[in-house]
Parts: C-alpha cells; sequence; structure tokens
C-alpha cells in the first residue's frame, strides 16, 4: 500500500492546496463575514437611492402642473386609451395614479379609514388629478377610489387612484 504525503511539498507554501489557493476556517469565516457585509453595504446603499428617489418623486409631485388644453389632452387621450383596453379585457376598474402617503396631508389616515373627507388631504399632484375627475370624469359615469396600495412594516404607504365603471362584483 502506498502512503500519501498529506505535508506541503518544499516547493509550495502552506496557503495552498494544488494550484488553488486554500483558505483555512477561520479565514473562511473572515470571507463570509465580508461578504455578508459587502451585501448589507450594497443593500443600504441600494435603500439609500430608494428613499433619494422617493424623495425626489414627493418633490416633483407636490408641485401642481399648469395645465394647457394641450396637456390635457395629452393626459386624457392615453387614459382613455388605457380605459379602453381595460373594459376589452372585462376589467371594471383601472389603477391611474400612484403615489406616496405623504403627498396627503394627514398620511392617508381618511383615505385607509374610508372618511368621506379624504379629498380634503390630497395636495400636488394628486389633488389635481381628483379635480381631473371631478370636473372631466364624473359626469361621464367614472367613479374615483382611492386606497392604501402598500403596507411597508405594517404602515400606510403608497395610495392607489382608481378609476371605477359599470358594476363591479362582490
Amino acid at each position: 500500500m502506498e502512503t500519501l504525503n498529506t505535508k506541503p511539498d518544499e516547493g509550495k507554501t502552506q496557503d495552498q492546496l494544488g494550484d488553488e489557493t486554500f483558505m483555512s476556517a477561520a479565514d473562511l469565516r473572515n470571507y463570509m463575514t465580508e461578504m455578508k457585509t459587502a451585501k448589507a453595504s450594497k443593500s443600504t446603499e441600494g435603500m439609500d437611492r430608494a428613499e433619494k428617489a422617493r424623495q425626489d418623486l414627493i418633490k416633483r409631485m407636490s408641485e401642481p402642473l399648469e395645465l394647457t388644453t394641450e396637456q390635457l389632452r395629452d393626459i386624457l387621450v392615453p387614459l382613455k386609451a388605457k380605459l379602453r383596453a381595460a373594459a376589452e379585457r372585462g376589467q371594471t376598474e383601472l389603477m391611474v395614479m400612484r403615489f406616496p402617503n405623504d403627498l396627503c396631508s394627514d398620511h392617508g389616515r381618511a383615505i385607509n379609514n374610508a372618511d368621506q373627507t379624504w379629498p380634503e388631504t390630497l395636495t400636488g399632484r394628486p389633488r389635481q388629478a381628483y379635480e381631473l375627475w371631478r370636473d372631466q370624469l364624473r359626469d361621464a359615469g367614472f367613479k374615483l377610489n382611492a386606497m392604501i396600495i402598500e403596507w411597508p412594516g405594517g404602515m400606510p404607504g403608497d395610495v392607489g387612484f382608481f378609476l371605477k365603471w359599470g358594476e363591479t362584483k362582490r
């Protein structure tokens, strides 16, 4: 029977096994810790970028648009196409806007509680969207429903505006 030599050759360092770098258990634990730290850092960086994008969105949506007749048409024409496509699919509602609850003066409390005064809490572009529905679409038979559509950490998050038409199934 042949005996295997498990001791390193003189030409090889103790850090190498064949031509692969050998990691001790401590080295492997350190590597795992570094990888976890790198992933957490990327995750934190991603969350920081997402929060910055959210704050930028809130800032943009807080500023009402000056609506010209042309801009209003540019909003209504694609909206009508989306409504028609939803109706062709047999749907009776369509989410037409999503926005952070920070654009409600009460952070969405009235919407979450189905308080009839919820439109009074809207600011910026969500307020304009509500007024567009009130002035242009309500008389055409569309209903507007607002609801909290995201619950990060169990707390109210984004709000969705849904246009509804026809009878809804119960």
